[in-house]
């Protein structure tokens, strides 16, 4: 498994790289052939508040579903520790969905599942880079992933700036949508319906209910009028009742 870890705003001594290490041999273990685990370490300059100042992202990419978790600390060392507990349960969920697919056993509903699991943190965009760090290896960004290219468009005159993100569309249908999204900690998730081929976003809304969002060119040429309807989530666990 590759493993790389940069920082932004601060620099990642051998003695943090080296705790890190020790500790991924359980990732290799839980995960689905885990190609590469990424770790980025920020320090907010201007945070609020100490006990946050320091925040570990940990995403790991292999043949499943890419799964990621982040924490935020006083120092980076208890950042990496809650981050690698979150990660290690989200592992452990998407080892239990693998064992549903071949009929093994059943695993708890996702509702049930995520319950004790905060929502990722809204305050920093969801994949903020800085092309200033790359990793220990020295790996030039056209051989990173799509989690670490930063691809910023210019705004003319204005400081605001775009930033855009390209990732695979396999198509999966919004149950497993619902799973992934949850899986990587998100909000929402971006995803191709296997059952209308169309692009939708799945995203979370209060309590435990969901909503998401298709596009139908039909609409756009008039052949069908926007519409809405409710859809019952089926968990893993309902499905093989």
């Amino acid at each position: 498994m590759e493993f790389m870890i940069n920082g932004r705003n601060l620099a990642v001594s051998d003695r943090f790289r080296e705790y890190a290490e020790e500790k991924i041999d359980k990732i290799e273990q839980l995960g689905d052939k885990v190609q590469r685990l990424d770790a980025k370490v920020t320090k907010e300059p201007n945070a609020r508040q100490a006990d946050s100042a320091l925040t570990v992202e940990l995403t790991v990419m292999g043949r499943g579903p890419v799964i990621r978790a982040e924490a935020s600390a006083a120092d980076k060392f208890a950042a990496f520790d809650l981050a690698y507990s979150k990660l290690l349960e989200r592992l452990r969920r998407a080892r239990d969905r693998r064992k549903v697919h071949h009929g093994r056993h059943t695993p708890v509903a996702v509702r049930v599942a995520t319950a004790g699991l905060e929502p990722a943190s809204t305050s920093q965009p969801i994949y903020a880079e800085s092309s200033n760090h790359t990793g220990s290896s020295g790996t030039d960004t056209a051989e990173q992933s799509g989690y670490e290219v930063a691809d910023d468009v210019p705004a003319g005159d204005s400081p605001v700036l775009i930033r855009r993100k390209v990732f695979s569309g396999t198509p999966m249908s919004l149950d497993d949508a619902v799973d992934n999204m949850e899986l990587v900690g998100h909000d929402f998730y971006l995803f191709v319906d296997s059952l209308t081929g169309a692009p939708s976003v799945v995203y979370r809304r209060q309590g435990w209910t969901y909503g998401v969002i298709t596009l139908d060119s039909k609409c756009a040429d008039g052949e069908e009028d926007p519409h809405e309807e409710l859809v019952a989530y089926r968990s893993r666990e309902s499905a093989t009742a």
